[in-house]
């Protein structure tokens, strides 16, 4: 090899080892990268672009969290970003567009030192933008809700220090923190979110009672269920949804409490209420069920007065239960019912 050939090989493999990267300087990951353009986003007020910023709601609630250098900020002025980052959001179209933002700010806000009221702003906003939070939302707010009410502050108190920082509570603020509670089994707390509503200036609708109802069914709270749909029905004078009513129906069938199933049925009646087809067949089951047979044809004779026939192998099973005790003149007359009614 020719000494110029030898010094030119050697020097390009200095060259090559001289442009290897370096083990002691640290790569930028792409969480540094998203994090360093929201800041500078935010820095410059830039905020409508954030959006554009979010590649994956996968993303926007990794760890460590975007956002979470506002936490550098002292805590009036990391208020007033949150604030004007909610505000300068809401004319994007379509709605949905900033939802990645927002769960990214719902998930700083949830897990930062003092959730509350802060997290509850944006929470708000992703509910009247018409999306929903990520299922994680659940637990994580429920826990600070638990946190601030062991501190014996009042569910009102906690909702109106939204006022604070220039928000109002509604109903889909407690509407989804009781579905949050009833997901990780805190019926009870859920029961006094619904109770303090009325001092935070929110009204309980159907969604309100429904859940909670829901939640108590399914966990054969029939007392508690029970509660629930006189005071919805009777004072606040709200008409629940069918499914609501079969789901207590349904619980009281499962319990064994058939005669307080008919009374809440009587009830729902006498209210105006339309007790649909699905709860009274319920209703004649479960009374066949504990061999209450005289209720059985009270039941028939009163779903056949609304035009509801039950099935035919409901109809031969109260016939031959009354005929069976000895009831043989209600036995004809439900059997005579259903003759009028060609079935």
């Amino acid at each position: 090899m020719k000494l110029g050939t030898a010094r030119t090989s050697s020097f390009l493999l200095h060259f090559h080892q001289f442009l290897r990267p370096c083990s002691s300087v640290p790569s930028i990951t792409p969480a540094q990268t998203l994090q360093e353009s929201i800041k500078a986003a935010v820095e410059s007020k830039s905020y409508k672009k954030l959006p554009d910023l979010f590649p994956s709601l996968q993303e926007a609630c990794q760890n460590p969290n975007p956002f979470s250098f506002l936490s550098t900020f002292p805590v009036n002025f990391r208020t007033q970003v949150v604030d004007e980052i909610l505000q300068s959001l809401i004319p994007l179209r379509p709605r949905s567009r900033p939802q990645f933002v927002h769960a990214s700010l719902l998930f700083y806000t949830l897990q930062s030192p003092s959730p509350l009221p802060l997290s509850l702003p944006v929470l708000q906003r992703i509910l009247h933008s018409g999306c929903f939070p990520v299922p994680q939302t659940h637990l994580l707010l429920s826990s600070a809700w638990l946190k601030q009410r062991r501190q014996s502050k009042s569910v009102a108190s906690i909702l109106l220090d939204m006022r604070s920082i220039g928000y109002e509570p509604d109903s889909s603020i407690c509407n989804y923190l009781i579905s949050s509670l009833c997901a990780i089994d805190e019926l009870a707390e859920a029961f006094q979110v619904l109770k303090g509503m009325g001092g935070a200036g929110c009204v309980p609708d159907l969604e309100s009672y429904g859940t909670l109802i829901s939640s108590s069914t399914a966990v054969r709270r029939t007392a508690e269920a029970v509660e629930l749909l006189k005071e919805m029905v009777v004072k606040v004078k709200l008409t629940p949804r069918r499914g609501t009513v079969i789901n207590v129906v349904a619980a009281l069938r499962a319990n064994r409490e058939i005669r307080r199933a008919v009374e809440i049925i009587e009830l729902l009646e006498k209210e105006s209420y339309n007790v649909g087809f699905e709860s009274y067949e319920i209703l004649v089951e479960g009374c066949l069920e504990c061999r209450e047979y005289i209720l059985a044809g009270k039941v028939v004779m009163g779903m056949t007065e609304k035009g509801y026939i039950p099935y035919i192998r409901v109809r031969h099973k109260v016939v031959e239960g009354l005929a069976g005790i000895g009831e043989t003149e209600l036995a004809s007359a439900v059997r005579r019912r259903f003759a009028e009614l060609r079935s």
